[in-house]
């Protein structure tokens, strides 16, 4: 297998500025206006979650079924809150710091360590249930339909194991770029298939039965002269909608909108990001690579609003609540963005180490999760 060179998500835009020593200016981060806040957000509760999400670029982010938010540090720690008062049920200590955001579904919390094992806890205790070893880190949190936990690990494989008992299913293995993010794509699983974008560009389907791939299609293809240029990682997560249509985000590539049931191409736009879109109604949010966030119809990806005003504040993925866009910053604030004309209605401070996962949302309620692993539990006014 070909070495890869994995580098962090946040900083590949300034990478090369970074090298020379300069700051590049046309990059910096737009400094924040004062706003008119006809959104506010009471505290609800805050918790420490450990030691955070640290150095090593580990998306952490935490996961909630039902009443209870489950989170993770990069120490190993796993912690089950009550999501209406912060209430600490349990907590459990690995033998290994954990890789991957996590997943928490009927009963239990899936999630990948360090070590290449995934894990799957009970809800209610935190004992593990069982553990699988796959054939490296596993960074996205995995995936689950009722009879797989689908993986992808950052030496291209994507792994389907029980999820019953976590014994290995198939194994899909794909060819490495010289150059990634660091970073892998989310697979998106439902019962018969499994799609997932590819650090080369491709976006495959694939058969929940053996792994066999049924189609795979070029989302974004290499341009330039150096790696960097060259990146064409598809590392957020495929949206699907109910009628069978996928939306993709590229790095350095375009957003493209296709069947699911073909890999057939509806529409595509020049939009390199490596975040996941959300869409709401017949509307995608995407953050792009400058941080700018983008309204688009989801039926022809015509740009409805385009919010620059955040540009290069290293935004995470979108949320929504209660008809606002929510979305975190590098220094730690979480805005809060009208998401029918995408007006800054309203943010917050929650910590200054910054905020590099998606916020989770419930209702009119926010969890964000801050890199030092300050957790808050926020509930938007009016």
């Amino acid at each position: 297998m070909k070495p890869t060179l994995a580098i962090a998500a946040i900083t590949a835009m300034g990478l090369l500025a970074g090298c020379a020593g300069q700051v590049d200016s046309k990059n910096a981060p737009r400094e924040l206006q004062d706003i008119g806040h006809s959104t506010t957000a009471t505290t609800l509760w805050d918790e420490q979650v450990g030691d955070g999400l640290g150095l090593g670029g580990y998306s952490l982010a935490p996961a909630q079924d039902g009443d209870t938010v489950f989170a993770a540090d990069q120490h190993g720690l796993v912690m089950a809150m009550n999501a209406d008062n912060g209430e600490v049920l349990w907590e459990t200590r690995l033998e290994h710091g954990v890789s991957s955001a996590l997943t928490a579904v009927a009963g239990h919390v899936y999630l990948g360590t360090r070590n290449g094992n995934i894990l799957a806890l009970d809800q209610s205790s935190g004992e593990e249930v069982w553990r699988s070893r796959v054939s490296s880190e596993v960074l996205s949190a995995p995936q689950v339909n009722n009879q797989l936990v689908v993986v992808q690990t950052i030496d291209g494989n994507i792994t389907a194991l029980s999820r019953r008992n976590g014994t290995e299913r198939w194994v899909h293995s794909t060819s490495q770029p010289s150059l990634t993010l660091r970073n892998t794509g989310t697979p998106r699983t439902i019962a018969p298939v499994t799609f997932a974008g590819l650090a080369n560009g491709n976006l495959v389907t694939l058969d929940n039965s053996n792994g066999r791939a049924l189609w795979e299609r070029r989302i974004a293809a290499p341009q330039g002269r150096s790696d960097i240029d060259r990146m064409v990682d598809l590392a957020g997560q495929p949206v699907l909608t109910p009628d069978g249509r996928l939306f993709v985000t590229s790095y350095n590539g375009r957003l493209v909108a296709l069947q699911a049931t073909s890999g057939q191409v509806l529409w595509s736009r020049d939009v390199s990001s490596y975040r996941t879109p959300v869409l709401v109604g017949d509307t995608l949010y995407v953050v792009d690579a400058d941080s700018h966030l983008v309204a688009l119809s989801a039926t022809n990806g015509n740009e409805q609003w385009r919010l620059a005003d955040l540009a290069h504040r290293r935004l995470t993925a979108p949320a929504f609540a209660d008809g606002r866009l929510v979305v975190g910053d590098m220094e730690g604030y979480v805005h809060f963005i009208d998401a029918q004309d995408g007006t800054l209605v309203g943010r917050t401070e929650v910590d200054g180490s910054g905020i590099s996962v998606r916020p989770l949302t419930d209702g009119k309620r926010v969890y964000a999760l801050a890199d030092d692993g300050s957790l808050e539990a926020l509930e938007l006014n009016p």
